[in-house]
């Protein structure tokens, strides 16, 4: 080594911060190619007692100087937190993996139960993950609390390995009676995609014991994001979900909506760039109206929702008492609904938690096709029903008589007063766990509605024993089949191929009715009427029986009882 390179290296040495248990080299920019080169470091290891916190990022170790670091490493048992992202700048990607092995096997040789790992922003891919999945599995990892592996290339292949080694610490601790507990993940930028993810939700429903979530970037669509839902679920203590720019769609952001409700300690939840969509984000303002209690943050942006979508979300979060940012900047609002928003906001005192909109897209033209997602890939399936939606399968269908069946095949007047008193079977025929159906066998229904007193009563009674089955679970659930009703009747924008259906009059003064109704909510009541006030051209045809049911709308929503 120069004597130039060790007058520079004994100066950046000379910055070394020393205290608190932790030794640190951050951001030296140390060029460390041997073991001459790392003298002075490795000695600086070895004569400080009591190492608890190693800092080594920002520098570039090699294959030597790692094997050097490493026998200086073996007996500080007490080495809790290594923060060594960074420090292979340069080098190749086949000297990363040993020089990993032999850090990780030191630690295992000493003894030290690790607490913090940071191994973000090493370019090292799967073969890298096999390097510290040995480490990951060992007894130096049962206490683990965070783990960081930002942007480190570790493809489908890595997420694998990596689960594997979670997965194995978990069960080898557990067997010790005190399993892995990890608190912190995060893993952007990885290309995990929807088989590494998949990989991964398995350990954290396994572990059940982290509190925050980082996965941005990873390529993940729907189906991964059903995976990881479900696994959140089993989170209880989750405060930070962070899968910004992946593609849920709306499978996946139904299937997250869901596993939402059963958190109650989330503060930041980022799902900005996924693609979330008006039906998605109504389903997240269902959930937000009855849980999430103190929710900090909040991101939806670039996630082309409309203006309608996103007053009903800003309406929901109106209440949160620690609410302090909403993000809905880079959706489909246009100049008006960016004004509408911020009034709303503002006429409540809470103008302050919106962020900027100044990237919105402007209002989605009419005429524009409905673009291709992946929500059509059936070999993803997974155990959540169509939508995301889960199933309750312990309350099976009971077989539906034929009479119902010709009804629903055929629908007429006639066939529905000679139901008789089987009429009360067609409830059972809507489930609402999928919202589609049972929309289209409320619409099926109300087309059948005539001012024919024997006529009228029959629909309406139908009508009312339909929607009060449908309307009276949770609001996820309403909240879900309202949305598909909306998009039937053309005044949501839904995905994929889904068949608007020719309305009647008579459908229009079913849903009068219907709000006028106890077991229809003011809540109920705002969802509709916002989207109908943004999209009464629709039901301009309609103009007796829709200026009818716009005012008991606005009648509805303005009753405070």
């Amino acid at each position: 080594m120069a004597s130039e390179d060790i007058a520079q290296l004994a100066d950046a040495l000379a910055k070394t911060h020393v205290g608190d248990g932790e030794l640190s080299y951050k951001g030296l920019g140390l060029k460390l190619d041997d073991a001459e080169s790392v003298e002075e470091l490795v000695r600086e290891i070895e004569q400080y007692p009591g190492l608890r916190a190693l800092r080594l990022e920002g520098n570039t170790v090699g294959v030597a100087a790692a094997r050097a670091i490493a026998r200086a490493l073996e007996s500080k048992d007490l080495l809790q937190r290594c923060y060594w992202s960074d420090m292979f700048t340069g080098r190749l990607r086949s000297e990363i993996p040993t020089a990993l092995r032999s850090l990780g096997t030191a630690l295992m040789s000493a003894g030290a139960r690790l607490t913090e790992l940071d191994l973000s922003d090493n370019a090292f891919g799967p073969d890298g993950v096999k390097g510290i999945e040995q480490l990951l599995r060992s007894p130096s990892c049962h206490n683990l609390q965070e783990l960081k592996l930002n942007n480190c290339g570790m493809g489908i292949g890595g997420g694998k390995i990596l689960a594997e080694a979670l997965i194995e610490g978990h069960r080898q601790s557990s067997e010790h009676g005190a399993p892995l507990k990890l608190r912190v993940f995060a893993a952007g930028r990885n290309r995990l995609e929807n088989e590494g993810a998949r990989a991964l939700a398995k350990a954290f429903q396994l572990m059940g014991s982290l509190e925050e979530v980082h996965m941005p970037q990873n390529g993940i669509n729907h189906a991964g994001v059903m995976a990881l839902a479900s696994a959140m679920r089993h989170n209880p203590e989750l405060r930070v979900l962070n899968f910004n720019d992946n593609t849920f769609t709306k499978r996946g952001t139904l299937a997250m909506a869901q596993a939402l409700r059963h958190l109650r300690n989330v503060q930041v939840i980022n799902f900005g760039d996924c693609l979330v969509r008006s039906e998605g984000a109504i389903a997240l303002a269902a959930v937000l109206g009855e849980g999430l209690p103190i929710l900090k943050e909040l991101n939806l942006s670039f996630g082309e929702i409309t203006e309608a979508a996103a007053l009903v979300v800003a309406r929901a979060v109106m209440d949160k008492p620690d609410m302090e940012k909403v993000d809905l900047n880079g959706n489909s609002l246009g100049e008006e609904g960016c004004e509408a928003l911020r009034e709303a906001l503002e006429n409540l005192d809470k103008g302050a938690m919106l962020a900027s909109l100044s990237d919105d897209e402007g209002e989605p033209d009419d005429e524009e096709e409905e673009e291709g997602d992946d929500d059509d890939d059936d070999d993803d399936a997974s155990e959540d029903g169509e939508n995301g939606i889960t199933r309750d399968d312990s309350l099976a269908k009971p077989q539906t008589p034929a009479e119902i069946t010709s009804f629903l095949s055929c629908p007429s007047a006639e066939r529905l007063l000679q139901l008789g008193e089987m009429r009360t079977s067609l409830q059972q025929q809507v489930d609402a766990s999928d919202p589609h159906n049972a929309a289209d066998v409320l619409l099926k229904i109300g087309a059948l509605y005539s001012e024919e007193p024997e006529t009228r009563t029959a629909v309406l009674e139908t009508i009312d024993a339909v929607l009060k089955k449908l309307l009276s679970g949770s609001s996820f659930q309403a909240y879900c089949f309202l949305s598909s009703l909306l998009v039937m009747m053309g005044l949501l924008k839904g995905e994929g191929r889904v068949k608007k259906v020719s309305l009647v009059p008579g459908q229009l003064l079913c849903l009068e009715h219907a709000i006028q109704q106890e077991y229809f909510t003011r809540h109920h009541a705002s969802l509709l009427h916002t989207f109908m006030s943004k999209n009464s051209g629709a039901l301009e045809s309609f103009s007796s029986a829709g200026e009818r049911l716009n005012s008991t709308l606005e009648k509805k929503c303005h009753d405070q009882h």
